[in-house]
């Protein structure tokens, strides 16, 4: 009777065994991902939140002298209308109040901006046939920008006149807009300079002036026009005669009529007033006047570097430009709790990461986890430099789906190097042990990160506004999870043939003694954790 033999068939993974067979150039490409994962995430625009694009459309008509009940039925309800036939409309809201009519258009996630503006404007223009006829404006169609919000608030203040005031705003300002974080810094609680001209309607009426004789003057002597040019040698120079008022005073004596040989002077029948216009916006602080800039950051940009360099540029200033006892305080700075919730999230991980690899070294011994817990940085080094190269900043879902798979991370290397040991253990050389231990588990580990990345492959589809903010939680899972696979098959067999060592099976004998301590310690440092 014929004993059955033992099966000799070598299994290895392709991938696998080239790696251990250029075991160089794989040490050379850790180091490459390395830095390059490093310099990503130094680089990675931070943010509390992810950038998402809501697509919703503003439109907004005034109509002086209607009440909100004629606003409604000659304004909203035409507009709204032509806005019911167009398509992936998620909204419609429509508030109709005394001389003005507001209509928000919310369109459904992922609809592309710019042809949602172009359709509502479409929509608005054919509804203006039903649209009164002596509207000042046509209706104002804007977009929502969520990105348009500022992220902080600096605010100038101190024992000077408004005026004083409003020319250190302008200056800060124009100095922040050069920054390229920055999209655009507005002054808000300033007054604007206004010359009026006051006429006596008796007067103009005794002289026969109308207030067309007083504008079409006022246009014709208020302006800068070409001289030409002169040839001056050998350069041809252009000549400008500059006729725009500097003084107001000068209006008075502008030539409004001539009629039978007598001049009536603006100064006959009007008044000048240097003065301001009506506030629009009103800023205190202190019981003193406040100019506030409103500075709002670029999209993609470094939310921290952008709010770091306008700091840095308000020191400078109030060291070298503005007087000592000119006041400028910063309010409503995002970046204090986005710095925040970074560094919280960031110490997070690397406990994580501290904890794991204890855990590792009781179960696994100190050499083996560590050849374990390399790939949670190489991981992550991966994942910051695809998520880098998609545009997605370093945000609390980034940071959070970081810290849910920092346990799944060590899954696949566990399988890896415990089956590479085993074979060591068995006698076989190391770069052999490495090519079939990785061989026999190749298949299965790979099986097992595909089921876990199905499982959140659907969440990348979630509709409606939730989904566009809970997508990168899928996405970074997926991108950081499929990079653990990458570093087990590829980089911890090139790390177990060249170090891994077999230790003295004497020295195990007290296994369960030891399990029960590591479990007891990592339960131990769980608690710490916790309540740290």
């Amino acid at each position: 009777m014929d004993t059955p033999q033992k099966s000799n068939t070598i299994r290895e993974f392709g991938l696998s065994s080239f790696s251990v067979d250029n075991s160089t150039s794989i040490i050379i490409l850790t180091l490459i991902i390395t830095v390059l994962g490093l310099g990503a995430y130094r680089t990675m625009p931070k943010e509390s939140f992810p950038e998402i694009v809501i697509p919703t459309v503003y439109i907004g008509t005034p109509y002086p002298g209607n009440s909100p009940v004629d606003m409604e039925n000659l304004i909203t309800r035409p507009i709204e209308k032509e806005l019911k036939s167009l398509n992936n409309v998620k909204d419609i809201k429509s508030t109709s109040v005394q001389d003005f009519s507001s209509i928000v258009v919310e369109f459904t996630p992922g609809v592309e901006l710019a042809k949602a503006i172009q359709d509502v404007k479409d929509a608005v223009d054919k509804s203006k046939s039903e649209l009164p006829t002596d509207l000042d404006q046509d209706p104002d169609v804007v977009e929502v920008n969520t990105s348009d919000f500022p992220i902080m608030n600096v605010n100038i203040s101190g024992p000077y006149s408004e005026q004083e005031l409003k020319r250190y705003g302008e200056y800060l300002e124009d100095a922040i807009e050069k920054l390229p974080e920055i999209s655009k810094a507005d002054l808000a609680g300033t007054i604007e300079r206004e010359i009026q001209i006051n006429v006596d309607p008796y007067k103009m009426e005794s002289v026969g002036v109308s207030f067309n004789d007083i504008s079409g003057a006022i246009q014709t002597e208020n302006m800068t026009v070409s001289g030409g040019s002169i040839k001056n040698g050998d350069f041809e120079r252009t000549l400008r005669v500059d006729g725009e008022f500097t003084n107001p005073e000068d209006l008075l004596d502008i030539v409004v009529k001539t009629d039978q040989q007598k001049i009536v002077y603006l100064k006959d029948v009007a008044e000048i007033k240097d003065t301001f216009k009506d506030r629009t916006s009103y800023a205190r602080s202190k019981n003193l006047p406040v100019i506030t800039i409103n500075v709002t950051k670029r999209s993609g940009e470094n939310l921290l570097d952008a709010a770091d360099k306008i700091k840095e540029i308000i020191e400078t200033t109030k060291a070298n430009r503005f007087p000592e006892n000119l006041e400028i305080s910063i309010t409503n700075d995002q970046s204090k709790q986005t710095r925040i919730q970074v560094s919280d999230l960031e110490n997070s991980i690397i406990f994580g990461i501290i904890l794991v690899v204890l855990v590792l070294m009781f179960f696994m011994g100190f050499r083996n986890a560590l050849f374990v817990g390399s790939a949670i940085p190489l991981s992550m080094f991966i994942s910051f430099l695809i998520l880098d190269a998609f545009g997605i900043s370093l945000n609390l879902m980034v940071l959070f789906s970081l810290i849910l798979a920092l346990g799944m991370l060590v899954d696949n290397g566990i399988v890896v190097v415990e089956n590479i040991y085993r074979m060591m253990q068995e006698g076989k050389p190391a770069v052999q042990a490495a090519k079939e231990g990785v061989g026999e588990v190749a298949w299965p580990i790979i099986t097992s990160t595909l089921t876990t990345l199905a499982a959140f492959l659907p969440l990348i589809f979630w509709d409606d506004l939730i989904g566009e903010f809970m997508k990168y939680l899928p996405i970074t899972l997926i991108i950081v999870l499929s990079a653990s696979l990458f570093v087990a098959l590829v980089i911890n067999p090139v790390m177990t043939a060249m170090y891994m060592k077999i230790e003295d099976m004497n020295k195990e004998k007290p296994r369960k003694n030891s399990l029960r301590v590591a479990g007891f310690l990592a339960l131990l440092a769980m608690v710490f954790y916790l309540i740290g």
